[in-house]
């Protein structure tokens, strides 16, 4: 437990939270900010910073229960589908720094759109930054 870390507090009760979800290694609950009608976050019960740093068995157990709310959701709200969605730091827009995975509902008609339009990549550039990203 982080005692300022906001998750950390929800899940001690010190703040509250509408919990959609738990078992004995995670939590979900409704996003304060939804970007559409049901986006909830599900988090693990050990605080880490971020997918970074969260632990193999942490990662898959959460990924697992955010695929347990996609199905509630498909069912309990009749979405069109869902996004799972996780930041790691600033720069991709973190600001909970509690690994957390967003799942958010989406309907045919939701004004939710990606922010940026993806554009086709040149094969030799392609190359390049794969062997950036294997280290060679």
């Amino acid at each position: 437990m982080d005692p300022d870390c906001i998750f950390c507090k929800i899940l001690a009760g010190e703040l509250p939270a509408v919990r959609v979800y738990e078992d004995e290694h995670s939590v979900a609950f409704m996003d304060i900010n939804p970007w559409t009608r049901g986006h909830a976050v599900v988090i693990p019960r050990e605080h880490t910073r971020n997918l970074y740093e969260i632990g193999d068995e942490d990662l898959a157990r959460t990924v697992q229960s955010a695929k347990r709310l996609a199905l509630q959701m498909r069912d309990g709200l009749s979405c069109d589908g869902v996004n799972l969605l996780n930041s790691c730091e600033p720069a991709a827009w973190q600001t909970i720094f509690h690994f957390h995975v967003h799942v958010i509902p989406r309907y045919e008609d939701d004004p939710l759109q990606l922010p940026v339009r993806p554009q086709p990549a040149e094969p030799d550039e392609l190359e390049a930054v794969a062997t950036e990203i294997r280290g060679g």
